[in-house]
């Protein structure tokens, strides 16, 4: 995997820690939970829910980053191919949420891409 490619990765991994942080530690804030559930009130279960989404977006980091510490291109770019996916359902099933799907969609493409190059 060349260098703009781990660079791409390192940065996808970043962008999904913050997503991590976002939706496990600080969703009960106010202008969080808002951000991502279009102020519908935070329910224990939308809390729980919400906590899950973020470990998920921390473990699709930790492949990211991992796989390029490790250098291990697989499990980087699988990590970005599924880092990619989910913003594209994102889009999909919530296009008002268009700038969260594009932070997902848009570093983890360019390492994809440019680990094909």
């Amino acid at each position: 995997m060349n260098a703009v490619a781990q660079t791409f990765a390192l940065f996808a991994g970043v962008v999904h820690i913050g997503i991590f942080l976002l939706e496990s530690v600080l969703f009960t804030r106010p202008n969080v939970s808002r951000a991502f559930s279009g102020g519908a009130p935070v329910t224990p279960q939308l809390r729980t829910f919400a906590f899950n989404q973020g470990f998920y977006n921390l473990f699709l980091a930790v492949g990211a980053i991992g796989g390029v510490i490790a250098n291990n291109p697989a499990i980087a770019l699988f990590s970005c191919a599924c880092m990619l996916g989910a913003g594209v359902v994102l889009l999909a099933s919530q296009a008002r949420l268009w700038r969260g799907a594009l932070a997902q969609i848009l570093p983890a493409g360019a390492a994809l891409l440019a680990a094909l190059f």
